[in-house]
C-alpha cells in the first residue's frame, strides 16, 4: 500500500529562526518579504521526494539510504497558539514536529510551552539546534554539519557542545531524554538533536535525513494511503479577495473534492455547506505567498495543506474538524461527530471555578489541558472575545470564591459592555497570547491572594506563644504588672490572654514596647517590656516564669484545621502543651 507524506509541523519561540530555516530548504526567501522577518500567517509547504533526495544525495548514497515517502510537508507556524490548532480526534493532525531553539539562547518562554503542547498531543520530534553560524570562532563550511565540524577549532567545538548539553540538560528537566543526532543508541526513547545554521544551510541535509529516516522507520502504519472521504484540521479563517471567507486546512487523511458536502465547526451552530473551490500551493511555495496565486484543482488527497473556498464560513472556528459528508451517509452522524469534539471543549456549568475565552479551538483545548493539570476547576471555557455575560459568570463565582471569580482571556478582545461591567464588578481579568504565561500570571496573583487573605483571618485569630519571665526586670508590681520577657516559641499581641504553666489566668498583654516604643507583635527570640492586666508579681507572676498564650478552643481547632501549613513547629508545640496544662485536674 503506498504512503502519504509526513505532516511536519514546524515551532518553537520567537526569532529562533523557524521561518528562516524553511526557507533555506524551500529555496525561498518567504519570510524577508514579512514584517520583522517573522511567519504572520499559517504556511503549509511540501518538498517533494526528489528535492529531498538531492539535498540529502551525499549522506543517502553514505547510508546506503533510499527514500520512500513522497515528500514532507511541513506547516510553518506562526507559534504555539497555532500549532495548538493542529488538533484532531486522539491526538494532532501533524505526524511529527521540529522543535527549533537558538543554539546560544536555548529553550525560552514559548519553547516550553511548545514542549507541553507536544507532550500531550505525543507528538514525536526533533530539536533544530540552529544559528550555530553565530557561535564564536565558528567557520562556515558545506552544508553538512558532520563535514563543518571538522573544520572548526577545538575552542568552537567546546563552546557548541556546551550550548547542546545545556539544551540536553533543560529537555531533561521537562522530562524528555535528549543527545545529538550522530550520538543517539535509540530514536524512540531520545530526542535526536542536530546543529543547524538557516542562514547558511549548515545541518539542513542532516535534519532532512533525520526526519526522513524517523518516519520511513517508525510511522509506515500511520502513513498508509487511504481514498475515503477527507479528514482536515481548520487552521485558519480568513478573507480572500475574490475568494470571500475561506479555511486554510491540513487535510491529513482520505480525499477531498469540489462540490464535496462538508461539516465543521461555527461558533453557534455546525457549519454544512459544499466546496467551491480548492486551492493548493505550488512545490516548494506555500499557502502564505503573497506574489504567486495557488493552483485551483478539482481534487486533492492527504497529506496536504489546502485553502478551501465554500459558501457560509463566516463564522467558522479554527481549530475545528472539517468532514468531508460522503453521497447517501448520514449527515446528522457527521454532525454528532463535530458537536461531541467541540463540546469537550466548550464548558459551560454551574460549578466554581474560572472563566475562559480563546481564540481559536486549539489554544481553548491548551488552556483547559493545563488548567486540568494544575487542577484548576472551570466554570465557562469558550471561543470569542471576553462579553458582558463572562463577567456576570465570573462574579457569581467571584461572591463566593475570590480566587476563582476571574477570567482568563488568550488573544481575544474585550467588548465594551464587558469593560462597563469589569470596572463596575471589579472582576479581575487575565489576558496574554502566551498560553503558559497566562496561567503563570494568574497563579502567582492567586497565591498572592490566598496569602493575603489567609493573613487576614489569621489576624484575627490568637496565635500560640511562650514567654519566659526575665530575672531582674520587674518594672511595676501590679494595675497592671509591667516585666521583662523572652519570647521562646510562637509569638505574643497586644490583647492576647495569658495562663501560667499551673492553670491560672493572668488576663491580657495590655501593652508591648521594645526599646521604649510601643509594637504590635514580639515575635520568637525578642526580649521585650509587657504590661499584664491581672498580674500581680509575687502573687500570681514570679520572675524566671513561664506563661503561655492562652488560645481560645474555637481559635485552636482553626488554626489546626485550616494553618497548620502555616505554623511553625514551636507554634504546633507550644499549642500542645498547651492543651495539657489546661488538662490538668484542678
Amino acid at each position: 500500500m503506498p504512503i502519504r507524506q509526513p505532516v511536519v509541523a514546524v515551532l518553537g519561540h520567537v526569532d529562533h529562526g523557524k521561518t528562516t530555516l524553511l526557507d533555506r530548504i524551500r529555496g525561498t526567501t518567504v519570510a524577508l518579504r514579512e514584517p520583522g522577518s517573522m511567519t504572520q500567517w499559517i504556511g503549509a509547504s511540501l518538498i517533494p521526494a526528489e528535492v529531498l533526495a538531492k539535498i540529502c544525495g551525499p549522506l543517502l548514497e553514505r547510508f546506503k539510504f533510499e527514500i520512500v515517502i513522497p515528500g514532507l510537508l511541513f506547516i510553518d507556524t506562526p507559534g504555539h497558539e497555532t500549532f495548538s490548532n493542529l488538533r484532531r480526534r486522539g491526538g494532532s493532525a501533524a505526524d511529527i514536529a521540529v522543535l527549533v531553539i537558538d543554539v546560544l539562547k536555548g529553550v525560552e518562554p514559548q519553547t516550553v510551552e511548545s514542549l507541553e503542547i507536544l507532550r500531550d498531543r505525543r507528538v514525536p520530534f526533533l530539536v533544530a539546534a540552529n544559528k550555530i553560524d553565530v557561535i564564536p570562532g565558528w567557520k562556515t563550511g558545506s552544508g553538512f554539519f558532520l563535514e563543518s565540524l571538522k573544520l572548526q577549532s577545538v575552542e568552537a567545538v567546546r563552546l557548541l557542545d556546551e550550548d547542546i548539553y545545556r539544551i540536553i540538560g533543560d529537555l531533561s528537566l521537562r522530562g524528555f531524554t535528549a543527545e545529538r543526532f550522530d550520538r543517539v543508541k535509540d530514536f524512540r526513547r531520545q530526542v535526536a538533536i542536530v546543529p543547524t545554521s538557516a542562514k547558511t544551510g549548515e545541518g539542513i541535509p542532516e535534519l532532512l535525513a533525520v526526519l526522513v529516516g524517523l518516519t520511513q522507520a517508525y510511522m509506515k502504519e500511520l502513513l498508509k494511503v487511504t481514498s475515503g472521504p477527507g479528514r482536515a484540521v481548520v487552521l485558519e479563517v480568513k478573507e480572500e479577495q475574490g475568494l470571500g471567507v475561506t479555511l486554510n486546512t491540513i487535510l491529513y487523511d482520505g480525499r477531498l473534492r469540489v462540490n464535496d458536502r462538508i461539516v465543521l465547526g461555527g461558533r453557534d451552530r455546525i457549519i454544512d455547506t459544499r466546496v467551491r473551490a480548492i486551492l493548493v500551493p505550488k512545490p516548494l511555495d506555500e499557502i502564505r505567498d503573497p506574489r504567486d496565486r495557488f493552483n485551483s484543482v478539482e481534487e486533492v488527497n492527504a497529506a496536504a495543506g489546502v485553502k478551501v473556498a465554500a459558501p457560509d464560513l463566516e463564522d467558522a472556528l479554527a481549530g475545528s474538524p472539517l468532514y468531508v459528508v460522503p453521497e447517501g451517509e448520514s449527515l446528522e452522524e457527521y454532525k454528532r461527530r463535530i458537536m461531541e469534539e467541540i463540546g469537550q471543549l466548550r464548558i459551560r456549568t454551574d460549578r466554581m471555578g474560572v472563566v475562559v475565552k480563546a481564540d481559536t479551538l486549539g489554544s481553548l483545548e491548551a488552556i483547559i489541558d493545563t488548567l486540568r493539570r494544575l487542577k484548576i476547576p472551570i466554570r465557562l471555557a469558550d471561543v470569542g472575545d471576553v462579553s458582558r455575560r463572562d463577567v456576570v459568570e465570573a462574579e457569581a463565582v467571584r461572591l463566593k470564591d475570590p480566587i476563582l471569580g476571574v477570567i482568563l482571556s488568550f488573544n481575544v478582545r474585550v467588548l465594551p459592555d464587558a469593560e462597563d461591567e469589569l470596572a463596575d464588578k471589579g472582576v479581575p481579568l487575565f489576558s496574554s497570547n502566551i498560553v503558559f504565561r497566562l496561567i503563570e500570571e494568574y497563579e502567582a496573583w492567586a497565591e498572592r491572594e490566598r496569602l493575603s487573605r489567609a493573613k487576614a483571618e489569621l489576624d484575627k485569630l490568637v496565635r500560640p506563644g511562650k514567654i519566659k519571665v526575665l530575672q531582674g526586670y520587674i518594672f511595676r508590681r501590679s494595675k497592671p504588672a509591667i516585666v521583662g520577657v523572652e519570647v521562646l516559641a510562637g509569638r505574643i499581641r497586644a490583647g492576647y490572654p495569658l495562663i501560667s504553666m499551673k492553670g491560672r489566668r493572668l488576663g491580657n498583654i495590655v501593652k508591648i514596647q521594645d526599646k521604649g516604643l510601643d509594637v504590635e507583635e514580639a515575635l520568637e527570640g525578642s526580649k521585650v517590656a509587657v504590661s499584664i492586666s491581672e498580674g500581680v508579681v509575687g502573687r500570681n507572676l514570679d520572675e524566671d516564669e513561664i506563661l503561655l498564650v492562652d488560645v481560645p478552643a474555637n481559635h485552636a481547632d482553626i488554626l489546626l484545621r485550616r494553618f497548620r501549613d502555616i505554623l511553625g513547629e514551636s507554634e504546633l508545640e507550644t499549642l500542645k502543651v498547651l492543651q495539657a496544662v489546661k488538662e490538668k485536674p484542678g
